[in-house]
């Protein structure tokens, strides 16, 4: 690739977001590049005293249809497509009077923002931006002669090449800004494409794209030897991707991945009921509690397999206190996120230098409707995010005994538990705390006696006589095929089931229930998570 230089003398500024618009025109106009602008923004240009043309005297033609038509014309398009080294390209502009444009400076109108803030259906139709699109995607495409800028923080390298360059642009800069040019508008148009299909319910659009903004290049992926970024979707919703990190090392991919799994969970729970602590490894909970306040919740939590805590990411659903600081403080821990913080919980995570301390403002809404998306080799599969809350569900008791109401309580505090947890699910509960998880397993059956037996290593950690399994309830994420997997949940100590229900063999299972005189729930909905 050869560096050709092309030199800018003429430059087209349309802009809806003016930050640093005025530095940078007034930068171009030392460089002695003419400058041609549109509405807003060339009104905000000759107000600092550059001279700048309307693009309206540039076409002939003024904006008209409330702005819609202001650069939809030759004198635009061609003046951006033109080819300078091409004859016919170069007679057609004189013959037409059209001039070239050297430089595009656009960045379009805040659709995202404007269907953020709950505009209505027109709303959000007008702030559909058409000639912005049209002009960077046309400068993008004849980069070989024409430099391209759609996001503002890209305006000093382009003045660093005019600079170095006696007021010309490199073919590598140019090409560089037209990929990211191609880029904006394509996320531009997904955000377009996916809100009118949630307009309209269109659950599967003929074609579906996803667009996003770069927030950070990782270090590296699950493994270092993979590459990853990290992009922010048009959705706002509170968590990793809105968070403010106050203190610790860069999040890596892992860590990102793992505490959006902590937070989600944590969201489950309404901080205006209780408090509530999840601590996720591996984007599994290993602990998850509930408590009259954060402290207490994160101690209980711990209780459950504190071997797998360490390490591990904490979420809370409350600000984070001095009280709580101190105890998540005394063993290793990756991150804590939380919506706030208290100046003096802060201070006290600050000595921990590469604890990670994450602000994110608010909790996500479980309920919230939305979309999430997985590749598979040449597709992807996308869903509808698993809105679907305990507290919403008709629970059937399905046996002949009726949970208690204590048992009640903590069957539904295990289900909200499981619905985070990876497939198959068994998650045992007592007294709003988890006291064995089993994730992740080819059987059922294995995962029962998987959090079972971590029940038995937190036991022996506390020294209690017993596992806490005893007495406990506990949740299936999907129904028990076979009557095998909840009676080794029986073993274990459960006293009352809450699942799914809906296999073949609910009768067998419900019989099996009976026999041990143990309450059953069914919920109707499944929590697969794989």
């Amino acid at each position: 690739m050869t560096d050709q230089l092309r030199h800018v003398t003429r430059a087209l500024l349309s802009v809806s977001d003016k930050s640093g618009l005025l530095e940078f025109a007034r930068a171009l106009a030392l460089h002695g590049v003419e400058l041609i602008s549109t509405g807003g923004t060339a009104k905000a240009i000759a107000a600092e005293g550059l001279k700048v043309k309307d693009v309206s005297e540039l076409t002939g033609f003024p904006e008209m249809m409330d702005g819609r038509v202001k650069t939809l014309h030759p004198k635009v398009h061609g003046g951006l497509l033109a080819i300078r080294d091409k004859a016919d390209h170069t007679h057609a502009m004189k013959t037409h009077g059209i001039a070239q444009i050297d430089l595009l400076v656009v960045n379009l109108y805040p659709f995202e923002a404007t269907v953020d803030k709950g505009a209505d259906f027109e709303e959000c139709i007008e702030n559909i931006d058409i000639g912005g699109p049209a002009m960077i995607r046309a400068a993008a495409k004849n980069h070989n002669d024409v430099a391209v800028v759609v996001d503002a923080s890209d305006y000093q390298a382009v003045l660093d090449e005019l600079k170095a360059n006696q007021g010309a642009t490199t073919l590598h800069l140019r090409r560089r800004l037209a990929a990211k040019a191609y880029a904006r508008t394509a996320a531009y148009d997904a955000a377009i494409s996916n809100w009118f299909a949630g307009e309209l319910n269109i659950e599967t659009p003929e074609f579906r794209a996803f667009g996003g903004r770069l927030i950070q290049a990782l270090r590296y992926g699950e493994n270092p030897h993979q590459k990853a970024a990290f992009y922010r979707l048009p959705e706002r919703r509170p968590g990793v991707s809105s968070l403010l990190q106050l203190q610790g090392k860069e999040l890596s991919y892992n860590n990102i991945n793992d505490t959006d799994a902590a937070f989600e969970c944590v969201a489950e729970f309404d901080p205006k009921r209780t408090a509530a602590c999840v601590i996720v490894k591996h984007a599994n909970p290993c602990g998850v509690a509930e408590g009259p306040d954060l402290a207490t919740a994160y101690r209980r939590a711990l209780a459950c397999d504190s071997t797998s805590a360490y390490g591990g990411i904490i979420a809370l659903n409350r600000s984070l206190d001095a009280e709580t600081a101190k105890a998540v403080t005394e063993i290793f821990t990756e991150v804590i996120i939380a919506p706030e913080a208290s100046e003096e919980a802060i201070a006290i995570v600050a000595k921990r230098r590469n604890l990670r301390l994450l602000l994110t403002g608010g909790l996500p809404d479980p309920r919230a409707i939305g979309l999430t998306a997985k590749t598979v080799a040449g597709g992807l599969l996308v869903q509808s995010r698993d809105n679907a809350v305990v507290d919403d569900m008709t629970l059937k008791v399905a046996t002949k005994r009726a949970p208690t109401e204590a048992e009640m309580r903590d069957l539904m505090f295990a289900f909200r538990v499981a619905k985070h947890v990876k497939s198959n699910t068994i998650v045992y509960a007592k007294d709003l705390a988890t006291v064995g998880v089993g994730a992740g397993q080819m059987s059922r059956v294995d995962s029962a006696r998987i959090a079972a037996r971590k029940a038995e290593d937190a036991a022996r950690e506390l020294k209690l006589a017993e596992p806490l399994t005893r007495g406990s309830v506990v949740a299936s994420d999907a129904f028990f095929p076979f009557a095998d997997g909840m009676l080794a949940c029986i073993e274990a100590g459960a006293t009352a089931v809450i699942q799914p229900g809906g296999s073949m063999r609910d009768n067998e299972v419900i019989e099996a229930a009976d026999k041990h005189n143990i309450a059953m729930v069914f919920t109707g909905v499944r929590h697969f998570r794989h």
